[in-house]
């Protein structure tokens, strides 16, 4: 919820100055100015692209934060969404057009879950009831094959968070198997 809150905050402070502009993702300035990896996900391009975000940032987010705790939520959001500025870097097609967005983050998430809770069922479009890996997998070949044409989305972000979030996800199910707890954790 803070980060949703955050978002929002974000998205008014993009509303009321022309200052946030030094706070998105630029890949051609990205070390020289280093906080744009984490400052550029708090920002969104309109009210849709935000209530969409937050809106999957909402369901996935709760289900995954009851699972993992607060503290490791926080350090996968953080870390997929700037691993996902440099999977936006690494694709982007012009270096000064800028990224912003939660999207890597919330890719984070998904690819956590898809590993956590494979068979969770979610709910495309609100009507169609798939199982979180099959809901992954779908939307992790859409944005692959969209690194291929134009769109003005930032593909490389999503792939990059969900490789982090998948990654997290394997690398917890096998520590907490060890310890015993998954089974009960995360049927």
């Amino acid at each position: 919820m803070i980060f949703i809150a955050a978002c929002i905050v974000g998205f008014i402070f993009q509303n009321i100055s022309d200052s946030w502009i030094y706070l998105a993702f630029f890949p051609a300035f990205a070390f020289e100015a280093p906080w744009m990896f984490v400052t550029s996900i708090f920002l969104h391009a309109d009210l849709s692209h935000l209530f969409f975000n937050m809106l999957a940032l909402f369901f996935f987010g709760l289900s995954l934060e009851r699972m993992v705790g607060r503290r490791v939520f926080v350090i996968l959001f953080f870390v997929s969404g700037i691993v996902g500025n440099f999977g936006y870097m690494l694709t982007a097609t012009d270096p000064y057009i800028p990224a912003i967005g939660a999207s890597g983050s919330i890719y984070g998430v998904v690819g956590a879950l898809a590993t956590l809770a494979p068979f969770m069922l979610v709910y495309v479009y609100g009507m169609v009831p798939v199982p979180m890996i099959v809901a992954a997998f779908v939307w992790g070949l859409l944005d692959f094959t969209g690194l291929f044409g134009p769109s003005g989305i930032a593909h490389g972000s999503h792939l990059g968070g969900m490789f982090i979030g998948v990654f997290f996800g394997l690398y917890h199910r096998i520590m907490s198997s060890r310890m015993g707890s998954w089974q009960t954790q995360y049927r």
